[in-house]
This record gives structure tokens, sequence and C-alpha cells, in this order.
């Protein structure tokens, strides 16, 4: 919301570092529009801890990722991928946790879907992945729904509670 009233505050950029250390001194103290103003090197502030910046989601455990969807469903959705997205980047990021039976990528919309063998798999593979940052984003994994014909349609999107 835009009120129209000043906050009190600016910031002059210099050419050379001179002529600020001169402008502190020099204009420090000197009145303007009926207030006294002060001076000072303008400084960034500090960057929020990497916790909060990077992942802004609590640590998944195995225990409770495992229980959250049915034990036939084997299929993980991968979002937040804005640029960048394959599929041998999906295979890359996600065989470790074990057989990959299907990866589906919609990098036009920046996910992705990756079916494993196993419930407990893709599981860990939600665990670990979800937060982490892929090509530049921080993603969020979490369980895609299966349809009754696992080769068809899998791609629909449960998001987490």
């Amino acid at each position: 919301m835009a009120t129209g009233k000043s906050k009190g505050y600016g910031f002059v950029s210099f050419y050379n570092k001179l002529d600020a250390e001169n402008a502190i001194v020099h204009m420090g103290g000197q009145w303007l529009g009926g207030r006294q103003i002060r001076t000072n090197w303008a400084t960034r502030k500090p960057p929020a801890p990497k916790s909060t910046q990077e992942n802004n989601t609590k640590q998944l455990r195995f225990e409770d990722v495992v229980n959250q969807s049915s034990p036939k469903n084997c299929t993980v959705y991968c979002g937040g991928i804005a640029s960048g997205l394959t599929d041998q980047l999906m295979r890359q990021t996600f065989s470790p946790f074990g057989q990959i039976m299907e990866i589906r990528v919609f990098p036009e919309k920046g996910y992705s879907f990756v079916r494993f063998s196993t419930h407990e798999s893709a599981a860990h593979a939600i665990v670990s992945v979800n937060g982490t940052t892929i090509e530049g984003h921080v993603v969020k994994c979490y369980w895609g729904k299966e349809s009754p014909d696992m080769t068809k349609n899998f791609q629909q999107v449960s998001p987490p509670q």
C-alpha cells in the first residue's frame, strides 16, 4: 500500500570513495526539510540463516513419510525446478534411492514424477531430496497419486498435508 509519505531516509551513490567520505563528514548534521540529517555508510542486512533461506521445509522423517501414502504407491512428485529439468537430471538425482520404473518430466511446468519399484525407495527419495537444491532451485518432493493402472495417468499430484 502506497501512502505517499516519506520513510525519512534515502541513499546516495558516488563514483569514488573520497566523494562519499566527504559527503558523510560535511552533510552530517545539516538541516533538510526541517529535519537534521544523519549520514553514514549504507550496510546490507545479514543474509537469513541458511536453514530458513534455503529450506523452508522442516526435515522429513522416513517413518512419517512412508506412512503418508498407500504401500502400493511408489510415485514421487518433484517440483520447483524452473529451468534445466530433464529426464537425465531426474534419473541422476533419484537413482541412488532404488530402481526407477518410470520418469515423466514436465519442463514447461517445472515438475516431474518418478515411479520406483518399491514404496520404501520412493519414501527414501522424498525424505532425501525434498528441500535440496537442483539446478539452483529448492525443490519440494511428496507422494504422487497412482491410478489403479499404474502405467497410465499416474502423474496426478497429492499436495502435502
